[in-house]
């Protein structure tokens, strides 16, 4: 019988998607309110992968990632996508009576091994976490790279996102090793710790 243990912090990070600049600020200073300090950023990209906001947002739309320094318990990611829409209700414009989404923020979390989106929407790759929040395991990280899967979404199959996300997990990898020194100390010497690399740096390449 396996031992029930914690599980191990992992590095939250947002996707936004937003009519313009200043709507991706003003997401961004909501989410550092709440989550702590943004310490990575990517650059902002034009989102013409698809056009399923259209209606909703219009065009030109801008994409932007963000990554907090704060590591964060897996299990909250349900309730941080609760949050999230509540946000975008938030920071929405009224239109002719009706709100008009102005963000659309898709929280998630980088671990050392995989990348996971949180979702409300149901599909078969996809685990029910509660509050009508779904988990899906986006891409697997292999040592220096990534490995797509069937259901990864095109951009996040594009080398502006992947890089991104591999700079988040570098991050992510520094935090634990030193948390680990930290809970161990020095004494023991470096030849005694593992570190997270070590134990990841059996498999490498993308696909």
């Amino acid at each position: 019988m396996g031992d029930v243990t914690p599980a191990q912090p992992v590095k939250l990070f947002c996707g936004i998607i937003a009519v313009d600049e200043a709507a991706i600020a003003r997401a961004c200073g909501e989410l550092e309110a709440l989550y702590g300090r943004i310490d990575r950023e990517s650059e902002i990209i034009p989102f013409a992968f698809t056009d399923y906001y259209r209606e909703e947002m219009g065009d030109r739309l801008l994409r932007k990632f963000a990554s907090f320094e704060a590591l964060i318990d897996p299990g909250r990611i349900a309730a941080i996508k609760i949050r999230a829409q509540a946000i975008e209700e938030q920071l929405a414009k009224r239109r002719d009576g009706a709100p008009r989404r102005r963000v659309n923020l898709d929280p998630g979390y980088v671990a050392p091994e995989k990348l996971v989106l949180a979702t409300t929407k149901n599909f078969a790759h996809r685990i029910y976490l509660g509050q009508g929040v779904y988990a899906e395991i986006t891409l697997n990280f292999r040592k220096n790279g990534c490995v797509f899967l069937p259901w990864t979404y095109p951009d996040y199959r594009s080398e502006a996102y992947t890089r991104f996300f591999l700079a988040i997990r570098r991050l992510l990898l520094n935090q634990l090793d030193n948390r680990r020194k930290g809970n161990h100390g020095t004494r023991d010497g470096k030849n005694q710790r593992v570190s997270v690399r070590n134990r990841l740096a059996s498999r490498s390449g993308c696909a």
